[in-house]
């Protein structure tokens, strides 16, 4: 027995430092497995840490710091919370922060105790959207969840005077001073007032709740006036009679009337702007000249259209027609009017007229030095309207940044660019150019010409190609398609610009279109699409396609990413339908059906009526809503059995 015992130990121990060498050559696959397992445990260990952390009401100073994972479970239990939004780099803040703490220490001991908070902004995204808060620093006061406005002085009596008056158990919000209006009501409010501000809206808009703060903030500021200019609103979905009555078809709709006649509101939609906006809206749209001096100095020095009514006095019908007709222009023109014998016969006209001329430097002798309408009481403000929209314009005018909105939208535009300066000792060089235009413009009345100063527009000259054209003066048209065609660079003259113009209505002009590289690998769930892709992607007739147009700095587009690609993973596998995006600050949009006047802008095209694309409107961009505004106008989706 010996023997063998011997030997069998021998064996053990042979087997032991086998396995103790191959553990030395390297870790077997369980002990690869469990450090992996050790590894990933301190890691989620380390995240739950950061979670705690976050979810930590931290305290600064006497002042607590909130964020968009601890606020919500810190506020829920809390009757009255002081919040200050600030961001880190804003000096307004920083002056603000010492005063800040001086107000929380006597928050503190106040009975009870009112918690006083302080949210970064910059990193706590979503409470700043959610308070919608645009400027820093902002302070709300939280009234069991309900977010109150502080409008006063950042001064430590102020504020905290507000926040002991909302901490009150009997405290109520003020009633809105904005007007409710109904069918019952509306007609009775609106006939009797000179001046008031209607909102047309949905209670599920975000632009509407959005606005609503600011419209409400701007109606006590115009009540306080002497007299007071009314603000109120509709909630089109409730009142549909009235919606369709005023045409209203996308929310807000904000209309100005005057003693019930409507006018469309084209200002701003924040507190100060619709301030300003209403205080000017409520002044006469006309202004009276006084004497001919006046008149002499609008030709001699004017920079835009000269619009004057001479009529017999106040109470002419003529003139009140005028009246009404530059309320519907006002905010495009200035219109002034006379009532001076002595000034009618200086501009060759009678009283009971109507006269529409340029200042002296946009006249030439391929245009009539003036154009005249004769006004009655009968003439309706829509004729005399279209007289002043007909004749607005120079033959060859000076488009700039501050007019073009107003007045060069009309296509096709031919612009040319040099350096455009109207001061005495360069008149004459920027007169000698534009008349080159002015022999041609003559001959093509169905287009709208214009000159533009080449720095001014530098980056439209540079998006033509035209930046390092080498010569001192370019052209291009802008079409109706929103397309653009540069003239190909050579010396200016008369004929150059006739032949291109000529090649323009013959079509046989190439588009330049600016664009972002073509990407060499486009085959993630949503396909990229540049300028010079846009026809070949969106407008394939054969597919349907949802395009997202986004600009890389803005938040909302940000928020909307990962929802966008979830959305294309979702549909992946459907091949009628492309989900794509394109950076609309980098790349032409090379068809006017697609507009963009805010980011993120999403349209869907649908096969075969790609000129007929539906806009994203109205709904949250979540994964349901986009979903379903896919399904509602999909033209090729298939259905697997499961969802049949």
């Amino acid at each position: 027995m010996r023997p063998r015992k011997a030997y069998l130990l021998l064996l053990l121990l042979g087997l032991a430092q086998l396995l103790a060498v191959a553990g030395a050559e390297g870790p077997d696959e369980d002990s690869s497995n469990r450090e992996n397992a050790i590894e990933d445990e301190e890691e989620e260990e380390e995240e739950d840490d950061e979670e705690e952390d976050d979810l930590e009401v931290k305290e600064e100073n006497g002042v607590l710091v909130l964020n968009d994972a601890n606020f919500d479970n810190f506020v829920a239990d809390k009757d009255t919370v002081l919040l200050e939004f600030y961001a880190p780099w804003c000096g307004h803040c920083k002056q603000f922060a010492p005063e800040y703490e001086k107000i929380a220490n006597i928050l503190k001991d106040n009975d009870p105790p009112i918690p006083v908070a302080k949210i970064d902004a910059t990193s706590a995204s979503m409470l700043a959207s959610r308070f919608d808060v645009s400027g820093y620093p902002t302070i709300k006061i939280l009234k069991k969840g309900q977010a109150v406005d502080y409008e006063g002085s950042r001064t430590q009596e102020e504020i905290v005077a507000k926040v002991r008056e909302v901490s009150q158990p009997d405290w109520t919000p003020p009633p809105e001073v904005t007007l409710v209006l109904t069918k019952e009501n509306f007609d009775e409010v609106v006939n009797d007032a000179d001046i008031i501000l209607v909102e047309f809206y949905a209670p599920w808009c975000g632009h509407c709740k959005k606005l609503a703060p600011e419209y409400e903030k701007a109606a006590k500021e115009l009540n306080k006036r002497s007299p007071p200019i009314p603000l109120a609103k509709v909630d089109a979905t409730a009142e549909t009679d009235l919606a369709k009555r005023f045409d209203v078809s996308g929310y807000p709709t904000l209309k100005i009337f005057r003693k019930g006649r409507p006018f469309d509101y084209n200002g701003p939609r924040e507190k100060y702007g619709i301030v300003d906006y209403m205080i000017e809206q409520s002044g006469p749209p006309s202004k009276e000249i006084l004497t001919l001096k006046q008149v002499q100095e609008f030709l001699k020095d004017g920079d835009d259209v000269i619009i004057i009514g001479v009529f017999k006095g106040e109470s002419d019908p003529a003139y009140q027609q005028y009246q009404d007709a530059a309320n519907n222009l006002r905010e495009d023109y200035k219109f002034h009017h006379a009532f001076s014998t002595e000034i009618a016969k200086f501009l060759k006209v009678s009283q009971g007229q109507l006269v529409v001329m340029q200042p002296e430097k946009f006249q030439s002798k391929y245009e009539p030095r003036s154009h005249v309408m004769d006004v009655q009481g009968s003439t309706q403000d829509s004729a005399i309207k279209d007289f002043v929209l007909k004749y607005a314009l120079p033959l060859v005018g000076h488009r700039k940044a501050s007019n073009e909105a107003k007045r060069y939208t009309r296509r096709p535009l031919v612009v040319v660019y040099y350096s455009v300066d109207f001061s005495f000792d360069y008149r004459a060089a920027t007169q000698f150019w534009r008349s080159k235009v002015l022999e041609v413009a003559k001959d093509f009345p169905e287009y709208t010409f214009a000159i533009a100063d080449e720095e001014d527009y530098a980056g439209e000259v540079k998006d033509l190609g035209l930046s390092e054209s080498g010569e001192d003066v370019n052209a291009a048209i802008l079409d109706e398609s929103g397309k653009k065609f540069a003239m190909e660079p050579e010396e200016f003259d008369s004929d150059t610009l006739r032949e291109f113009v000529t090649a323009f209505k013959k079509g046989k002009l190439k588009p330049v279109i600016k664009s972002q590289p073509v990407p060499k690998n486009n085959k993630g769930p949503v396909k990229v699409v540049v300028g010079k892709t846009f026809d070949s992607i969106v407008m394939d007739p054969k597919k349907d396609v949802l395009i997202e147009f986004y600009a890389p700095w803005c938040g909302h587009c940000k928020q909307l990413e990962p929802v966008y690609s979830s959305l294309a993973k979702k549909y992946k596998g459907q091949k009628g339908l492309v989900i794509a995006k394109m950076d609309a600050t980098a790349n032409d949009i090379p068809s006017d059906r697609y507009k963009v006047e805010g980011f993120p802008t999403i349209y869907f095209a649908p096969s075969g009526d790609k000129k007929n694309p539906v806009k994203f409107e109205g709904g949250d961009r979540d994964l349901e809503h986009l979903s379903k505004f896919i399904e509602e106008h999909a033209t090729k989706l298939s259905r697997t059995k499961e969802e049949l």
